[in-house]
């Protein structure tokens, strides 16, 4: 199987579109995958991977992180077999903001001649920028040899609508592998894709009876597509472009720092390792995380919940610029807690506290399957 994997640029191909495996919808690219064939990352890689392995039937191995909460690349090389087509590293980790070593898994992927997958969902618009602007950030793209596809959201920290992404591929003959093509579709071909085929080829509407396409959304992404080059234009000149986003990235990193220096003033809490970005992870040992989050929430506060450990994080925006310097209301969650246990009236502690106890990962999944579906 290594030696079809290297000779089939289709295998490259199924890097990623957005997080699902790119060019998986198309007619032929399956030929080599089946049940036995698994991708690998770690389990602070983002959730998406898991609905694309359930959608695709491909085995996922979610591999623990080292005690640095980032992946274990000597037990994710343990796992490589055969059968593994992808293994996957996040700058930053959505959980603790804590960015893989590319570097390592780069270096790993490309001697064992299988797909790596950056996940630069969170840091696409904020790592390039503070990297010139001196923060220490470490090499996460295609610099690093072994480096495939890369994701980043533009919807995040590069501000246009929600649900704008772009994927990223080494070579062109990685991304041609991911196009759908159905030569006999009736429907009348996206406008871009006709523009650029009339004006190249000088051909006319009637030879135009296909539909073409290299993501895994067709027509509805048009909006999204253009929100995106809008967004950037208005931003004018390059200059003006590199300016105004390396001058968001010196706000949000400078304010995640006295973030978490607020957050270490408080004694009943800590900090989940160093964050090498703008997302901060804290958890208690002395009250229950979840009650804090939940009175944060009931005063207006969007907080995510994390375990292992338990804990919750801040992924620090422009929004909390004018108001980094005021901890009151996370002091004032902390001693509620400390002084009066116990969830509070339609909170969520018990049920992210009941998820995290539980050994059995099935239990927990029928828990929150039943609780989403009574609640939605």
């Amino acid at each position: 199987m290594k030696d079809e994997k290297r000779k089939d640029v289709s295998w490259q191909g199924k890097c990623s579109d957005t997080v699902y495996i790119a060019g998986s919808e198309a007619e032929g690219h399956f030929s080599l995958i089946n049940e036995a064939c698994s991708m690998i990352i770690p389990e602070s890689a983002h959730s998406a991977y898991d609905k694309a392995a359930q959608y695709f039937n491909i085995k996922l191995w979610r591999i623990p992180v080292n005690k640095d909460f980032i992946a274990d690349v000597g037990a994710i090389r343990r796992c490589i077999n055969r059968n593994t087509i992808l293994i996957v590293g996040s700058t930053p980790g959505f959980p603790h903001g804590i960015i893989d070593s590319i570097e390592e898994l780069g270096e790993l992927a490309f001697s064992s001649e299988i797909c790596f997958h950056v996940d630069l969902c969170l840091g696409g618009f904020v790592l390039p920028f503070a990297r010139k602007l001196g923060y220490p950030i470490p090499p996460f793209d295609f610099s690093v040899k072994g480096v495939t596809s890369i994701l980043a959201d533009v919807h995040k920290y590069g501000l246009p609508p929600k649900g704008t992404s772009i994927v990223l591929y080494r070579n062109h003959e990685i991304r041609k592998a991911t196009a759908v093509l159905v030569r006999t579709h009736e429907v009348n071909i996206g406008h871009f894709v006709m523009l650029i085929m009339l004006h190249k080829l000088n051909c006319s509407w009637d030879f135009l009876h296909f539909f073409l396409t290299f993501y895994f959304l067709t027509y509805s992404c048009e909006v999204l597509i253009n929100s995106i080059l809008f967004n950037l234009m208005a931003a004018g000149k390059q200059n003006q472009f590199v300016a105004g986003y390396s001058e968001n990235t010196r706000e949000i990193m400078e304010v995640s720092k006295r973030i978490q220096k607020g957050i270490k003033d408080i004694s009943e809490l800590f900090i989940v390792e160093r964050p090498d970005m703008t997302i901060v992870a804290f958890g208690s040992n002395v009250i229950d995380i979840f009650e804090v989050n939940d009175i944060l929430s009931s005063k207006g506060w969007h907080l995510n919940a994390l375990q292992r450990p338990n804990s919750i994080h801040i992924c620090v925006t422009l929004q909390h610029v004018p108001v980094v310097e005021d901890f009151k209301d996370l002091r004032d969650a902390v001693q509620t807690v400390k002084q009066n246990p116990g969830p509070i009236s339609g909170g969520l502690a018990p049920i992210y506290g009941a998820a995290g106890k539980m050994p059995d990962r099935v239990m927990v999944q029928e828990l929150l399957v039943d609780f989403m579906d009574a609640s939605c």
